[in-house]
């Protein structure tokens, strides 16, 4: 405030700080940095400039210092960070309040263990020329982790049924499955095929996407990530890149609802104490035909 009257008026220093009531020791002091900060601002600028951390904010960069073996919480961080001018900023989007209030909504029904609910849900974005491509992504919500992402020009259900079908057979099927009523999601492929695998199916209300919070949540987090930065040039650089992102996703980036645990360390965590659904894959194709046909009649 002194330094710009004086540059304003072109009047002396001690006239403004005699004028303000400010100590002229207070307007001259200069902050000298100790020693033991200058290498944690090096290393905290480090890993705020890498690629993959360049939407991350100081919470999740003391967590990546924590494992590169600094002894650091995240106030220390943070004041640093402040100092440095590494906030990052984010778009704020206006809320959407709706009366969408259906039984099966996220915040009505929460997943209990691992495998427990799953749900999925379609993320569209463009290549250079235009052309739209689409990810459908599916959660375990309980470990936060992304289990698949499928792209493709376009998804039908039979896309998803081959999807499911592999995760089934490779991770056991949960009891349910949340997801909105897209065309993909209500085919009938797609509701034979989980009523055959005994998983159940909670559709949210129409027009009311945050029922669905856990998948949003992550679509969110994939295109502030990942979709807003990149431009791609073909559909096989879309498949690498995402795949690539996910497998991060899971086994690197520190998650703020898991005590910043990664969602595969916390998965594992969930198997060595029990908290997972019993191993259950897709039924013989014998019994599928025998359900089928106790349905028709």
């Amino acid at each position: 405030m002194a330094h710009h009257v004086v540059e304003k008026l072109g009047v002396s220093q001690r006239r403004v700080c005699i004028a303000l009531g400010q100590n002229r020791s207070t307007q001259r002091y200069e902050l000298k940095l100790p020693h033991k900060d200058r290498d944690l601002i090096g290393a905290i600028r480090q890993e705020a400039q890498k690629r993959k951390h360049r939407r991350y904010g100081y919470r999740r960069i003391t967590e990546i210092l924590c494992r590169s073996d600094w002894l650091v919480n995240h106030k220390r961080v943070y004041r640093l960070w402040r100092l440095e001018g590494l906030k990052v900023r984010r778009k704020r989007r206006k809320r959407i309040h709706g009366c969408g209030n259906s039984a099966n909504a996220c915040d009505r029904r929460p997943p209990e263990y691992m495998n427990h609910i799953w749900s999925y849900d379609i993320i569209e974005d463009k290549l250079q020329n235009g052309r739209k491509v689409r990810i459908l992504n599916i959660l375990d919500e309980f470990t936060k982790e992304c289990l698949a992402s499928d792209v493709g020009f376009h998804i039908t259900g039979h896309d998803v049924v081959e999807v499911l079908r592999y995760l089934f057979l490779v991770r056991g099927c949960p009891v349910y499955i949340r997801s909105d009523n897209g065309p993909e999601f209500i085919a009938a492929a797609v509701k034979e095929f989980l009523a055959f695998s005994g998983v159940y199916t909670l559709y949210i209300e129409r027009g009311s996407p945050w029922e669905n919070g856990y998948v949003e949540s992550f679509h969110s987090r994939m295109r502030d990530e990942l979709l807003d930065g990149e431009l791609f040039l073909h559909i096989d650089e879309v498949k690498y890149v995402v795949d690539r992102w996910r497998m991060d996703y899971n086994h690197y980036r520190p998650h703020s609802s898991l005590g910043y645990m990664t969602p595969a360390r916390y998965a594992q965590l969930c198997r060595e104490v029990g908290c997972v659904r019993c191993y259950m894959s897709i039924p013989p194709e014998s019994e599928v035909r025998e359900t089928l046909s106790q349905t028709v009649d």
